[in-house]
C-alpha cells in the first residue's frame, strides 16, 4: 500500500486555451455581467481541482486560484484598501478589487513587483491608514467549493503574516511588530473557522524565510506559530517554502507546525546540507519539492528517486509528502497542445499537467521501489538522452567563438563624458528630451493582419506594406505630438523576446505554452534549447524604414541578452551564464548591422535584469558581473557618436546602482511612477553620471495621466538629477494600450515637459 503521497503547492489559473484571461478582460470590457464572470471563473476553478484529483495528487490546493494576484487576495481578505478607492468596508466589491490592480479614472492603481525572482508580478499591499478586518475566509470558502462539488478534501492554501507584511509598503520597520500583532487574530480566525469545518491540512506560504531574514523576523515567526498552535492544536499546519534554501533552519523546522515545505530543486543543495548537519524533526511532515516548479524540463527521475532515498534517511515514508518545488503557475498548462515540436524536444518536456504526473509516479515509487516505474524510467532516460545528443545543443562553432569573445573585455572606446559631447553635436537635442520606450498600440487591426501572414493568407509584401503603413501613421503622430526622439512601433513583433528568438538559431516556440505574467496578461516564453546564434539581420529594415521617413532621429529597438534569458525557459545542461554570452554575442552582430544602415541610436532593452537576481546575497555579485558584461559585450563595438539607450522596470535601483552604471548605457530609462516617485528617493542618495529617463507615467493603468502629475514627478527628479542628462519618457511600452488614451497621454507628456523646460529657463535666466 502507497504511504508516501503526493502534494502540489498551486496550480496554473489561466486555464488550458486562457479561458481564465479571456473572462478577465470581457468581465473589465463590460462584455460579461457581474454573475455570469464568476460562474465562468467557478467553472474553471473545478476544471482545475477535478484534472489533479484526476491524476492522482493526494493533497490538492484550494484558494491558490485568483481573480488577479494572490497578495491582492490576501489585503483584500483583510479589508485593506487605499484611501483613494473609497472602499466602505465589508467584502471587498469586485470594481474596488480591480481598481486596486489597473487603477480607475480618479485613482492611480497599487504598485506592482515582482514575486521574488521569478517573472510572476504582484500588487503591493499598501498598509498605511488600514484597519485590518477579516472582511471573507476566502480559503473556507474554496474548501467548501472543493469538497461540495467534487468530494475534494481540499488544501487550504495562506501567504503567511511575515511574508504579507514584508512585502507590503506604507509602514515604517518601528511598526512591523505592530503589524503583526494586528493581523495574527484575523489568521486565528480562518484557522480556527478551517478547524471547524473539518479541514485536515492547510498550506502557509512564507517564501519570505528564504531571503535574509533578520534575528527580530525570527522572534515574530516564532510568535506567529506558536500563537497559532496554542489557538488551533487540532490543525495540521504545513509552514511552506520555496525558491530557495531556508535561512536560520534550525529555527524554522523547530517550530510549533505539524510540517515544513522546503525546495530540493532550487534550494537543493542549502536545504540539504542543513539537513544533514541538522537532521529534521521526527514529529514533523516533511514536503520535498523536488519535481521544479518554474522550468519546463521532463524531471530525470532516476535523480530524483536517488534524492528522495536519501530523504528517507531523514524522514520515514508516511511523513513524506512528494511536491512540485513551488506553484505551477510558473509554467504552461499542458504539453498536450504541442503538436509542431521536433520529436526530441518535446518528448523531453513536462508542463503543469505532466509535472502532476511525476509527482504521482515518485510517490509511488517510493514505497514501490524503481521495479513499479520501470517502464517510466527507460522512457525518461531516453527522452533526456535525446535532447543531450541533438546537434542543436552541439554547435562547436557558436561554442568557439562564444569562449573567445567572454574572454574579453568588453568596452567602449571612450569613457560617456567624451562620448555624451559627440552625441549632442550630431543630435542636437532640446534639454529634456522626450521619447517613448518603443512599441505603440498592438490594435486589433494589427493582430489580426499577423495572424492573416502567418497562415499564409496575406503575403509577405503585402504584410510588409501594411506594416510601413502602421509606421507611417505613428511617425507623423510623433512628430505632431512633438517628441524629440521617435520609435518605429514595433509593429510586426507578437513579443519582446518571441520575436527575436523566432529570428536566432536555438530557440523553440510552443502553441500554447502560456504563463501568467501579471493580472490577464500572459506571455508565451520561447524555449532556448540549443546553442544561440545569429542568422541574419532582425530590426534593419522596418527601423530603416522609419529612419527614412523623418528628419528625426528613430531608435534601433532591441530587447538585451539577459532579458531574453530570464524571459524564456532555457536549457539546464549549461550554465545560465553561457547562455547570456550567446545571446550578447547575437545580438552585437544585431547592433553593428543597425549602425551600419545609419541608426545612431539603439536602444537594447534590459527591464529583467533584476527579476533573475540570485535570492542569496552570496550569489548576486557574480551575476550581475556576468550579466553587465553580456550588456557590453551585445553593445561596446559602436562608435561614440552612436548612442546606445536601455530601459529597465521594477528596479530597486538603491542597491544595484553600481551595476547599472558599469553597464555604461549612454541613456537609461527606468521606471518610477508606479511606485508613486519612490524611486527617486534613490537619487537623493546615490549620484548617477549617465543619462536617465525616468517613467513619468504608468502604462499599465488605462487611465490617461493629468499633465499636473507628470510635472510633479519632473520636478522633484531635476532637484536630485542633472537636468543636462535627463530624459522624459512613460514607465514602459505602449503596446497594450489603446490608440485614444496613448495619444492624450503622450500628449500630456509633452506639455508636461514644455513646462518642465520654462521653469529651467526661468530659473537660469
Amino acid at each position: 500500500m502507497q504511504v508516501a503521497k503526493s502534494s502540489v503547492l498551486g496550480y496554473p489559473r489561466i486555464g488550458s486555451e486562457r479561458e481564465w484571461k479571456k473572462a478577465l478582460e470581457a468581465f473589465w470590457a463590460g462584455k460579461l455581467e457581474e454573475a455570469a464572470f464568476q460562474s465562468q471563473l467557478k467553472e474553471i476553478r473545478l476544471s482545475h481541482l477535478r484534472k489533479q484529483q484526476e491524476k492522482g495528487i493526494d493533497l490538492i490546493p484550494v484558494n491558490d486560484f485568483s481573480c488577479y494576484d494572490h497578495i491582492l487576495d490576501t489585503a483584500a481578505m483583510f479589508g485593506i484598501v487605499p484611501k483613494r478607492f473609497a472602499y466602505e468596508g465589508g467584502v471587498v466589491p469586485l470594481p474596488v478589487y480591480y481598481g486596486m490592480a489597473r487603477g480607475t479614472k480618479d485613482a492611480a492603481a497599487s504598485e506592482m513587483t515582482k514575486w521574488f525572482n521569478t517573472n510572476y508580478h504582484y500588487i503591493v499591499p499598501e498598509l498605511d491608514g488600514a484597519v485590518p478586518t477579516l472582511a471573507e475566509n476566502k480559503p473556507l470558502l474554496a474548501y467548501r467549493e472543493a469538497k461540495q462539488a467534487l468530494g475534494i478534501e481540499g488544501k487550504p492554501v495562506l501567504v503567511g503574516p511575515l511574508t504579507f507584511v514584508k512585502l507590503s509598503k506604507g509602514y515604517s520597520v518601528a511598526e512591523t511588530d505592530a503589524w503583526i500583532d494586528r493581523l495574527i487574530p484575523l489568521y486565528v480566525q480562518i484557522l480556527r473557522e478551517l478547524a471547524q469545518e473539518g479541514v485536515q491540512w492547510v498550506q502557509i506560504d512564507e517564501p519570505i524565510l528564504v531571503t535574509k531574514v533578520s534575528a527580530d523576523d525570527i522572534s515574530r515567526l516564532k510568535r506567529i506559530y506558536e500563537t497559532f498552535a496554542a489557538s488551533v492544536p487540532g490543525l495540521n499546519l504545513m509552514l511552506q517554502t520555496y525558491f530557495e534554501a531556508v535561512e536560520h533552519y534550525g529555527d524554522i523546522v523547530s517550530l510549533p507546525v505539524q510540517g515544513i515545505g522546503l525546495d530540493f530543486v532550487h534550494g537543493l543543495a542549502g536545504n540539504l546540507a542543513a539537513m544533514e548537519a541538522h537532521g529534521f524533526p521526527k514529529d514533523k511532515v516533511l514536503g520535498a519539492g523536488i519535481i521544479d516548479g518554474r522550468g519546463i524540463w521532463k524531471a530525470p527521475l532516476r535523480d530524483k528517486l536517488s534524492l528522495l532515498n536519501k530523504l528517507a534517511g531523514f524522514v520515514p515514508s508516511d511523513r513524506l509528502l512528494v511536491q512540485s518545488s513551488c506553484s505551477l503557475l510558473h509554467v504552461p498548462v499542458s504539453t498536450r497542445h504541442e503538436t509542431k515540436l521536433a520529436p526530441e524536444l518535446k518528448h523531453a518536456l513536462a508542463f503543469a499537467d505532466e509535472k502532476l504526473e511525476e509527482l504521482a509516479l515518485l510517490a509511488q515509487a517510493v514505497d514501490g521501489g524503481e521495479r513499479a516505474v520501470a517502464d517510466a524510467l527507460e522512457a525518461c532516460d531516453r527522452a533526456l538522452e535525446g535532447l543531450r545528443r541533438s546537434n542543436e545543443r552541439n554547435r562547436s562553432d557558436v561554442q568557439q567563438a562564444v569562449a573567445a569573445i567572454s574572454a574579453t573585455d568588453a568596452s567602449r572606446s571612450r569613457p560617456f563624458s567624451q562620448r555624451h559631447s559627440e552625441q549632442q553635436k550630431r543630435w542636437q537635442l532640446p534639454l529634456f528630451p522626450t521619447t517613448t520606450i518603443g512599441s505603440f498600440p498592438q490594435t486589433a487591426e494589427v493582430r489580426k493582419a499577423r495572424l492573416l501572414w502567418r497562415k499564409g493568407e496575406w503575403t509577405g509584401e503585402r504584410y510588409a506594406a501594411f506594416i510601413r503603413e502602421q509606421i507611417d501613421t505613428w511617425i507623423k503622430l510623433q512628430e505632431e505630438i512633438g517628441l524629440d526622439v521617435l520609435v518605429h512601433g514595433e509593429f510586426e513583433r507578437t513579443d519582446m523576446v518571441e520575436f527575436f528568438g523566432e529570428k536566432l538559431a536555438g530557440f523553440a516556440f510552443t502553441q500554447n505554452g502560456w504563463v501568467q505574467s501579471y493580472g490577464s496578461r500572459c506571455v508565451k516564453p520561447p524555449v532556448i534549447y540549443g546553442d544561440v546564434a545569429f542568422e541574419g539581420a532582425m530590426t534593419v529594415e522596418e527601423t530603416k524604414y522609419a529612419q527614412s521617413r523623418t528628419t528625426r532621429p528613430v531608435k534601433g529597438m532591441l530587447t538585451g541578452p539577459i532579458t531574453i534569458m530570464n524571459w524564456s525557459f532555457v536549457r539546464e545542461d549549461i550554465p545560465r551564464e553561457q547562455i547570456a554570452y550567446q545571446l550578447a554575442y547575437a545580438l552585437r552582430q544585431e547592433v553593428e548591422a543597425l549602425e551600419q544602415a545609419g541608426i545612431g541610436m539603439i536602444q537594447v532593452d534590459e527591464p529583467a535584469v533584476r527579476e533573475g537576481l540570485p535570492l542569496k546575497e552570496a550569489e548576486q555579485a557574480g551575476y550581475l558581473a556576468w550579466s553587465v558584461k553580456a550588456f557590453r559585450i551585445a553593445t561596446s563595438t559602436v562608435q561614440d557618436s552612436t548612442q546606445i539607450h536601455t530601459h529597465m522596470c521594477y528596479c530597486e535601483f538603491h542597491d544595484m546602482i553600481d551595476s547599472i552604471e558599469s553597464m555604461d548605457a549612454d541613456v537609461i530609462s527606468i521606471e518610477t511612477s508606479r511606485s508613486h516617485g519612490e524611486l527617486i528617493h534613490s537619487f537623493e542618495t546615490n549620484t548617477y553620471k549617465l543619462g536617465i529617463g525616468l517613467g513619468v507615467y504608468d502604462i499599465h493603468s488605462p487611465r490617461v495621466p493629468r499633465v499636473e502629475e507628470m510635472t510633479g514627478m519632473i520636478d522633484r527628479a531635476l532637484r536630485v538629477l542633472d537636468p543636462q542628462l535627463f530624459w522624459i519618457n512613460p514607465d514602459c511600452g505602449l503596446k497594450t494600450r489603446g490608440f485614444e488614451e496613448t495619444v492624450a497621454s503622450l500628449r500630456n507628456m509633452v506639455e508636461a515637459t514644455r513646462i518642465a523646460r520654462d521653469k529651467f529657463a526661468a530659473v537660469k535666466g
